[in-house]
């Protein structure tokens, strides 16, 4: 399994690129504006790590019912690395937009109204789906109360900030994301924590916003969220930093730094069951992390079209890959006829899927993601204009 699952995840990156260069060369075409070009040609290896992750995961599960970590290394980080990433990714560009915002102030409304453009409408979309899947499985079986349904679906459509109950006695709910929604909630409290991270470094938000910040953190500790990963946001922001000193990009996007980044990610392969296994992995991925936001683009790879290409559609395919193999896996094989497929024929079956999750991806997020982006400043305009004419109706009476 281990040697056939290694060379089936290599097959599929390239069938990924090409799915991505053939098909939706046009349909999704990358900005070549910004600062930080190899981050966006990070993010889609990224999530399609994560699918990788799970697809071994799925093959396990379909034998034991039992969803756990890989027994292959290399798959274990293919999950880890990329969610790892993701935030730091997170950390880095929002912490960079208040540094920057230091000198000419930070809009902070724009910010808010950007967020909840750029993840809400696709996790609606993911809801949707997930709703459907549960009415299917359970439309023959003795209905929950209908206030616990509604209850607990409003709990998933609030980005499971509140839990992720199984809906309906579905037991497993979660997996038909592949559990993937868990970082959600950690991404929107890191936006809520920002207005106190700003006020650390001299860039002062409106009080309004430190009090949503203050309750975001009381909602964090009484909900038992997690302070492990606080380090990834962390060494994102260490990284905003860094490339601001020329002599570390010069040596970021030197052959060393590649070196040093391809390295340094063996070897915590080869040693280190997780990244988690003490300080040494999360040093090392950190380091690795801040010369590729200096710049570094790993022998070229990062800033090719196709890469970045890929890089836009990361969100959905990180989202969305869970379902496309949840309804393979229980309807379209069924569980009992997928736990017979070998590992060659189910490796052969993710690559097989590896097109189709490309060009669903490509599709939603041109039609759902792209043109809720761009209506940032009209939806933060539209709040500014209805503010501004509530305080003068309040003024004139």
């Amino acid at each position: 399994m281990e040697i056939i699952g290694a060379f089936a995840a290599l097959i599929a990156i390239l069938v990924a690129l090409l799915s991505t260069n053939l098909f939706l060369s046009k349909l999704v075409v990358p900005s070549s504006h910004g600062r930080f070009v190899t981050l966006d040609g990070l993010r889609g290896y990224l999530a399609f790590f994560v699918f990788l992750h799970h697809s071994y995961i799925w093959y396990y599960y379909l034998h034991s019912n039992a969803w756990a970590l890989p027994s292959f290394r290399l798959f274990v980080y293919f999950g880890q690395v990329g969610v790892a990433l993701f935030f730091m990714i997170t950390g880095f560009l929002f912490f960079n937009k208040l540094l920057e915002g230091r000198a000419h102030g930070t809009d902070w409304l724009r910010l808010y109204v950007s967020r909840f453009l750029r993840l809400t409408p696709l996790y609606l979309l993911s809801m949707v789906l997930l709703f459907l899947i549960v009415w299917i499985l359970t439309k023959n079986e003795p209905a929950q109360p209908t206030g616990k349904i509604v209850v607990d679906g409003l709990k998933w459509v609030g980005f499971r900030v509140f839990g992720a109950p199984d809906l309906n006695g579905l037991l497993g709910t979660r997996y038909i994301h592949a559990g993937v929604t868990w970082t959600l909630p950690y991404e929107w409290f890191f936006y809520l924590f920002l207005p106190f991270v700003a006020l650390l470094i001299g860039n002062r938000p409106p009080v309004k916003y430190l009090y949503l910040a203050a309750i975001a953190l009381y909602v964090f500790d009484i909900y038992g969220y997690s302070r492990d990963f606080g380090w990834l946001f962390l060494g994102g922001m260490a990284a905003a930093v860094l490339v601001r000193y020329e002599r570390f990009t010069v040596f970021a996007v030197s052959k060393w730094a590649t070196c040093l980044i391809v390295g340094s990610l063996a070897w915590s392969v080869a040693y280190y069951p997780t990244i988690y296994e003490g300080s040494v992995p999360r040093v090392l991925l950190v380091a690795a992390f801040c010369l590729i936001s200096g710049g570094n683009s790993i022998f070229g790879l990062l800033r090719l079209k196709v890469s970045r290409t890929m890089g836009e559609m990361a969100y959905s395919i990180y989202l969305l890959h869970g379902v496309l193999l949840f309804v393979v896996f229980r309807f379209v094989f069924g569980s009992v006829s997928a736990s017979q497929l070998t590992p060659l024929q189910y490796w052969g079956v993710i690559i097989l899927l590896t097109p189709i999750l490309m060009i669903v991806c490509g599709l939603t997020f041109r039609f759902v993601e792209r043109p809720a982006m761009r209506r940032v400043d009209t939806l933060t305009n539209w709040i500014r204009m209805k503010k501004k004419r509530r305080l003068e109706h309040e003024n004139v009476n």
